[in-house]
């Protein structure tokens, strides 16, 4: 028996989108991990991709959380059982993350637990302002495994990432914007046009110049300052040596538009 496609992607001119289709709130369940894996293996080996947009199929949720009637088959079977489930939570979102292209989530609904640490792995997050996003599994017994407590940290801070993990209570996109977890709010149903612009931004760019840049930011964020500036340094060795920027720089001299081949 076929299972059902909960995870779809498409592409248009260099952007590719990946839609979430979980019925009726995008849980993220073992078929949406097993197919979202398979859907950014594909992504990866698609040279003509520059941005990759991540959303949710309706209007409720971008993604609503875990699949928690699973979770009581794996309680109790010792610790290595439950380090190996969080790693193979965790899988899926360290591939959007490790992406070379530019990731944006365009936050359609609610976005909890499993959906806020989807958020928190692409690199711009777009979000409805209806929405709620925050991390709950704290009312569970449980705190958040694929993810959250690394991410959401190093994105607001220590202090106020435990205090959404310790009382489990959602942030409005208006407030998740003042903490620096959203980058936008938009109104309802327009998350994915929003997304879709700075998609078409992005894409006039050179993806070796994006990808080397992208390198840079989160090797170096992870880095004492002084280590940070020699990753730096070697990323920007790196970029000299591509094509691309003889282009660019040749195309600002003769003022006229660049056009980038990707090399």
């Amino acid at each position: 028996m076929n299972k059902i496609q909960v995870v779809s992607w498409s592409k248009q001119s260099q952007i590719a989108k990946i839609v979430i289709d979980n019925p009726p709130v995008n849980v993220f369940s073992a078929d949406v991990i097993e197919q979202l894996t398979l859907v950014l293996d594909e992504i990866e080996n698609d040279s003509e991709i520059k941005v990759v947009i991540i959303t949710g199929q309706g209007e409720k949720a971008f993604v609503a959380g875990g699949d928690i009637k699973s979770f009581p088959e794996w309680m109790g079977k010792g610790v290595e059982e439950g380090k190996q489930k969080s790693l193979w939570l965790q899988e899926p979102l360290n591939k959007i993350e490790r992406l070379s292209q530019p990731t944006i989530a365009a936050i359609n609904g609610v976005a909890l637990g499993g959906g806020c640490e989807l958020a928190l792995s692409c690199d711009i997050r777009i979000a409805e302002e209806q929405i709620q996003i925050g991390l709950p599994e704290i009312k569970l017994g449980l705190f958040p495994g694929a993810g959250g407590t690394q991410r959401l940290s190093r994105l607001v801070g220590k202090a106020k990432a435990k205090e959404m993990i310790f009382t489990g209570q959602p942030l409005s996109a208006e407030e998740a914007k003042q903490i620096g977890l959203v980058n936008h709010v938009v109104p309802k149903g327009k998350s994915l046009e929003k997304a879709l612009e700075l998609a078409e931004c992005i894409s006039n760019f050179s993806l070796p110049a994006l990808s080397f840049a992208k390198r840079s930011l989160d090797v170096g964020y992870e880095q004492q300052l002084h280590e940070g500036l020699v990753t730096e340094a070697e990323y920007f060795g790196h970029v000299l040596q591509t094509k691309d920027v003889k282009e660019g720089v040749e195309a600002f001299i003769q003022k006229r538009k660049p056009k980038f081949i990707d090399k």
